[in-house]
């Protein structure tokens, strides 16, 4: 499967009478509104809640869980993971704008937002929560593998996030081989960011340079949700 790369051109985006910042926002609010009605459906949440009780059974052992609850447990964390999404694409929005790269992310923000308001077609045909949590694991791997190209390349993730252990609870909640195809939708993503988007320059150059130098103290106070994948933590015990 591709997923299209967005251009930047806010001129060909933003509607006649809009600015990106507004554009940005109704998206964002489009992707909550998405996530809201969803969660609103009695029946989505009572299939989630059996999917899920299914799936249980035939978690990774690390994935320690009471029979009784597991279900319950791994719901909540599925909402939870998916309601992270809009949260740290608008942090990323805001500190990137802040440090005068938004132009240069535009293209990653553009791919998770496309993830939930244009669906790529291999996850077409799932109910509305399963679906959501497809994108949301899209847009929190797609992340992910930037982070790390970034690390490689800057000596710094483009934000201190690490969702690896959440992505890896998503990955056996989806299931295989679909969670595979995901991934490499996700590979492919990624590959084609960096080869389309060079992510350089001087402003991009402090960037990095000063959370090398001086830590991520200042946007982990004022983004909580890029702290970690604390707020969507599940415990992993070893049977």
């Amino acid at each position: 499967m591709q997923l299209r790369v967005n251009s930047t051109d806010n001129e060909a985006q933003v509607p006649p009478g809009q600015t990106a910042q507004s554009t940005f926002v109704d998206q964002i609010n489009a992707i909550r509104e998405l996530i809201d009605e969803a969660e609103q459906r009695e029946g989505e949440t009572i299939s989630l809640v059996e999917r899920l009780h299914e799936r249980s059974g035939h978690l990774h052992s690390a994935i320690n869980l009471a029979e009784e609850t597991a279900a319950l447990l791994l719901a909540d964390f599925v909402v939870r993971y998916i309601e992270h999404v809009p949260d740290f694409i608008e942090a990323l929005h805001d500190m990137a704008s802040e440090a005068g790269i938004r132009e240069g992310i535009e293209p990653l923000l553009n791919i998770a937002i496309e993830y939930f308001l244009n669906p790529p077609d291999l996850i077409a045909g799932h109910s509305a929560l399963e679906l959501l949590l497809d994108e949301a694991y899209l847009a929190h791997r797609l992340l992910e593998e930037i982070n790390d190209r970034f690390i490689g390349l800057c000596g710094a993730p483009l934000v201190p996030m690490d969702m690896t252990r959440a992505n890896l609870v998503a990955h056996e909640l989806i299931g295989e081989p679909f969670a595979n195809e995901l991934d490499q939708a996700v590979l492919f993503s990624a590959e084609l960011l960096l080869s389309e988007y060079n992510f350089r320059g001087e402003a991009f150059d402090r960037f990095f340079a000063r959370h090398r130098e001086h830590g991520w103290s200042v946007e982990l106070s004022r983004w909580p949700c890029l702290a970690t994948d604390r707020a969507i933590f599940l415990n992993f015990e070893h049977r």
